[in-house]
């Protein structure tokens, strides 16, 4: 095994991140979505979101291992210093720590930002997940039941958070993830 390395990902990316992305929407309740999407869709979600989040990748020897990206929370003015987080690992790569290692490059990206709290939305039943998150000092702060149908039954979610800034009492204004990385 060679050297894990961190970068952003790019729209060539793309069509790496459907192969790891692709199992987790036909097999699995963890994300909500039912179609995987096309490597064009997924290439425009990259390059939309690196423009004010950071989208990394994970890669080992040439192979794409795993991607993280953070999004805005919501579009509200007030809620620009919470940004939600979002990780994927390829299945063969599991327990290898990918996860955390793409986890803190992105939490060290968003503080540079001036993000706040990082907000992770996680499919229930997932305790793999909450377990993970909780690893890493994320804290269950709500839960929806039955939000959600997939795979034959109704579904939850868990919202977790962690608090990553210094709480000022007048936060520092939001800065892009492509002014950070200039």
């Amino acid at each position: 095994m060679g050297e894990i390395i961190i970068r952003t990902a790019t729209g060539a990316d793309a069509a790496d991140l459907v192969s790891i992305y692709g199992p987790y929407v036909l097999e699995t309740a963890v994300t909500y979505e039912y179609e995987v999407p096309s490597v064009e869709e997924f290439r425009g979600r990259i390059e939309n979101t690196i423009k004010n989040y950071p989208y990394l990748v994970a890669m080992e020897d040439s192979i794409i291992l795993g991607y993280a990206y953070a999004s805005s929370f919501h579009p509200r003015a007030a809620l620009r210093w919470s940004a939600e987080v979002t990780v994927y690992i390829r299945k063969e790569a599991h327990g290898r720590g990918i996860g955390r290692m793409l986890y803190e490059k992105l939490e060290e990206s968003l503080k540079k930002q001036n993000v706040q709290t990082v907000i992770a939305l996680i499919a229930d039943p997932n305790p793999e997940s909450v377990a993970f998150h909780e690893k890493l000092g994320y804290h269950v702060a709500g839960r929806l039941t039955d939000c959600a149908y997939k795979l034959g039954q109704w579904r939850g979610m868990y919202y977790m958070e962690k608090f990553i800034g210094d709480r000022e009492d007048e936060p520092k204004q939001f800065v892009s993830f492509s002014e950070v990385e200039k």
